[in-house]
């Protein structure tokens, strides 16, 4: 008897601990599979779900995403969700590891992450998830399997929409069509092969990064529908053709829209075909999001499969005369994000609390129940959505630094829920500020005013806290900025026409 009790002590206690290690998602027993797909310079509203939200102000109100709302409808959105930093590779960099850029080696697009950075996806692969990578990876040129993650199948630097050779596990070999069918494929085939595993797929598309280049099947889906100019297309950034640089700009990917004044144009006229091929992308976006849906319904997976669709950063089409993303203002700052967790969180749920894409890494962890490393600077937004979440962030930093050999400033901003603080460290009379309460796009600047003094105090020493929270640097592995003796920004030559 005594041998009895023994054992059954020793069995009972090492159930316990047995039980006190096990990860558990909340109060659901089974890790949930936990898919990730983003796209290139999506911008918030380029969602049908947020242009029917818009009613009459929406710009792009013939845009569908049927697939999209599909994930809105069934799920969360989160209606004011933001990049610190609205650039592919540092905004992809931060998404991995939770870090702000000043800190984690990435402050341009050109900087490889082949070090053994600690992600969500190292984390993930430690607590026994299989874990694939699929698509644009984006750090600088980097080549090779993905790090972090046990397979990849993805393409070098910006790859090429049509027939883009994919390295899988670092091993070039060539594809057919265009790549975001491709990666979606490739997803698709590894989500079948490990269904009885439980898996990370993160799926990285290429849209829409220019220059957009949509599927034959929707090359002409939007040639006729009638485009709109933002209200604020004549509203010029205050740097805007301040600072000397040997890039031409122009409406695909450069900041200024200096061929307008050329042809008489106005920016939305002179990138008419841009902006339609730019939806047309996203389109093929929305298309294979649902042939992700329909796999996961097919091999029963929906219910224990979170899935998340985000962007790494906005864009521009024209909003203060600008193209490509960077600058601080709404449209390059806020990305759409849906998630969908059939088995644990709620339907057609919204949330207008800010969110980052600094939020990414630890979340993933939360849901899979594992403690999230102290590198990340993030938090989870999962009790947000149990409504669970106490002293919520109402404020962030954002930051850009100067690339080489584009003509954005290095900028550090405040975003409160009302408000923005916009800086350009060096150059004091570009300071920029916006009471977006009243003021939502941006358009009068409260910075030299005597009724934007109030706002300007309370958004300065929120910028102070901030950079102290996060521990802001200029990093010294920031390009250098072109400047003067003075120490401001190179201004390019003006020729005076006698």
């Amino acid at each position: 008897m005594k041998t009895f009790l023994t054992n059954l002590l020793l069995l009972t206690g090492s159930f316990a601990v047995a039980q006190q290690e096990k990860p558990v998602a909340g109060p659901r027993q089974a890790r949930p599979n936990i898919i990730l797909i983003y796209t290139d310079d999506q911008r918030f509203d380029a969602l049908s779900v947020v242009q029917k939200e818009q009613g009459d102000k929406a710009r792009f109100p013939w845009f569908t995403t049927p697939n999209l709302d599909r994930l809105a409808s069934e799920g969360v959105r989160f209606r004011n969700a933001f990049v610190i930093n609205s650039l592919c590779s540092p905004s992809r960099s931060t998404m991995l590891n939770g870090r702000y850029n000043h800190l984690n080696g990435i402050a341009n697009n050109h900087t490889g992450l082949t070090d053994t950075t600690v992600t969500y996806a190292t984390e993930l692969h430690k607590a026994g998830y299989r874990t694939a990578f699929f698509g644009k990876w984006h750090m600088g040129k980097e080549t090779g399997k993905r790090p972090g993650f046990e397979y990849s199948a993805s393409f070098v630097g910006q790859g090429q929409y049509f027939d883009c050779p994919i390295e899988i596990n670092g091993k070039p070999e060539p594809s057919t069509g265009w790549v975001d069918d491709v990666s979606t494929t490739n997803a698709i085939d590894y989500i079948r092969q490990h269904k009885g595993e439980t898996f990370l797929v993160t799926l990285a598309f290429k849209s829409g990064h220019g220059p957009f280049q949509p599927p034959i099947r929707h090359k002409d889906t939007f040639a006729d529908v009638k485009l709109t100019k933002p209200a604020t297309e004549n509203l010029d950034s205050p740097y805007k053709g301040q600072i000397e640089t040997p890039r031409r700009q122009n409406g695909n990917g450069g900041q200024n829209a200096a061929q307008n004044t050329n042809t008489g144009k106005s920016w939305t006229e002179n990138n008419e075909q841009k902006i339609r091929n730019y939806f047309g992308a996203i389109k093929g976006v929305d298309e294979n999001v649902g042939r992700v849906l329909r796999t996961l319904d097919s091999l029963k997976l929906d219910e224990n499969t979170v899935v998340i669709f985000s962007s790494d950063n906005g864009f521009f089409f024209g909003e203060h005369g600008l193209g490509d993303k960077r600058a601080a203002y709404e449209e390059s700052i806020r990305i759409p994000l849906l998630v969908r967790y059939p088995a644990r969180f709620p339907k057609g749920k919204k949330i207008d609390k800010i969110v980052l894409n600094l939020d990414n890494a630890p979340t993933l962890l939360d849901l899979a129940g594992i403690q999230a490393p102290a590198s990340f600077q993030g938090k989870s937004w999962v009790p947000l959505i149990e409504e669970k979440a106490k002293d919520w962030r109402t404020s962030f930093l954002y930051e850009y630094f100067y690339e080489t050999p584009f003509n954005t400033p290095t900028i550090k901003a405040i975003r409160t829920e009302t408000g923005k603080l916009i800086q350009y460290p060096g150059e004091e009379g570009w300071s920029e500020l916006y009471d977006l309460s009243k003021d939502p796009n941006e358009t009068t600047n409260l910075y030299q005013s005597a009724g934007g003094e109030k706002l300007k105090k309370q958004l300065l020493g929120e910028l102070s806290k901030q950079e102290k929270a996060t521990g802001y640097v200029n990093p010294d592995y920031a390009d250098a900025r072109p400047v003067d003796e003075k120490g401001q920004y190179k201004r390019p030559v003006k020729e005076v026409i006698p």
